[in-house]
C-alpha cells in the first residue's frame, strides 16, 4: 500500500465529513486531490465511495426522500451516463483533470451564487441530465441536484441526495465496466479508501453539533477554488 494512496484518504475522509454534513461534497473535495497525485485512479475508484458512502447513510441516518424529484432526476441521469463513458475513453488524463477543475469551480460559484431553482420535475430533470455526464466522467454531480433541493429541510436533501448518488454511481460503474474504463488499480484504490470514508462518516456527527457550518462551508469553499486551479494549471502543462 503506498504513502500516496493513505495520504489521498485524508482528503477522502475529508470530503466525507462534508458531504456528511453538507448532503454532497465527496467528490468536490478529494477529486482535485486524487488528479493531482494518482489521475489514472478517476473517476472510477471515486465512484465506488460515491456509492458506499450514500448507502451508509441511508442505512444509518433519518430518511426523508422526495421520490417524485429524485424519480426524474435519476431518469434523466441514467439517459445522459452513455456520453460521460464516452469522455473518459476518449480524453487523456489531462483532459479528465481539466473536466474535473472545472466542473468543482462551478460547483463553489453554485454554491455561492443564491439561485433560485425551483423544486420542480423539470428543474430535477435538467440537473439529473447534466450529471449523467458530470458524474461519470468525473465522479461530481451533487451540487447541481442539491441546487434544486435547495429549500428542502436538511434531513430530505440529505437523504434524496444519497438515493441519487446510489443508483447514479450504480449506473455510472456498469457504463464504464461495459466499455473497458475499469482497472483493478481502481477497484483497489477504492478499498483502501473505504475505511478513511468509514472514519468520516463517524466524525460527521460530532461536526455537525459542535461546527459552526457556516465557517466550516466556507473553508471547504476555499479549499476546492485552490484545488481546482491547482487541477487546471497541471492540465494545462501536461
Amino acid at each position: 500500500m503506498s504513502t500516496t494512496l493513505l495520504l489521498l484518504g485524508l482528503a477522502v475522509l475529508l470530503g466525507t465529513v462534508v458531504q456528511s454534513t453538507l448532503g454532497f461534497g465527496l467528490a468536490v473535495v478529494a477529486a482535485p486531490a486524487i488528479i493531482v497525485a494518482e489521475p489514472e485512479l478517476m473517476p472510477t475508484s471515486l465512484l465506488l465511495l460515491g456509492f458506499a458512502l450514500p448507502t451508509m447513510q441511508l442505512l444509518t441516518q433519518p430518511r426523508d426522500i422526495a421520490w417524485r424529484l429524485l424519480g426524474w432526476a435519476l431518469g434523466w441521469r441514467l439517459l445522459l451516463t452513455a456520453p460521460g463513458v464516452w469522455l473518459v475513453a476518449v480524453l487523456p488524463a489531462a483532459g479528465i483533470a481539466a473536466v474535473v477543475g472545472v466542473l468543482v469551480l462551478v460547483s463553489v460559484v453554485l454554491s455561492l451564487v443564491r439561485l433560485e431553482a425551483t423544486a420542480t420535475p423539470r428543474n430535477a430533470a435538467l440537473a439529473g441530465a447534466i450529471t449523467g455526464v458530470s458524474g461519470t466522467a468525473a465522479a461530481i454531480g451533487g451540487p447541481f441536484f442539491a441546487l434544486v433541493l435547495q429549500h428542502e429541510a436538511p434531513d430530505r436533501i440529505r437523504s434524496t441526495l444519497a438515493a441519487f448518488f446510489v443508483v447514479g454511481s450504480t449506473g455510472s460503474l456498469a457504463g464504464l465496466a461495459l466499455a473497458g474504463q475499469v482497472t483493478g488499480d481502481q477497484l483497489r484504490a477504492g478499498l483502501v479508501w473505504l475505511p478513511f470514508l468509514v472514519v468520516g462518516l463517524l466524525l460527521s456527527g460530532p461536526v455537525r453539533r459542535h461546527v459552526d457550518q457556516r465557517r466550516m462551508r466556507a473553508g471547504v469553499l476555499a479549499l476546492c477554488v485552490l484545488a481546482s486551479v491547482v487541477v487546471l494549471v497541471r492540465a494545462a502543462l501536461s
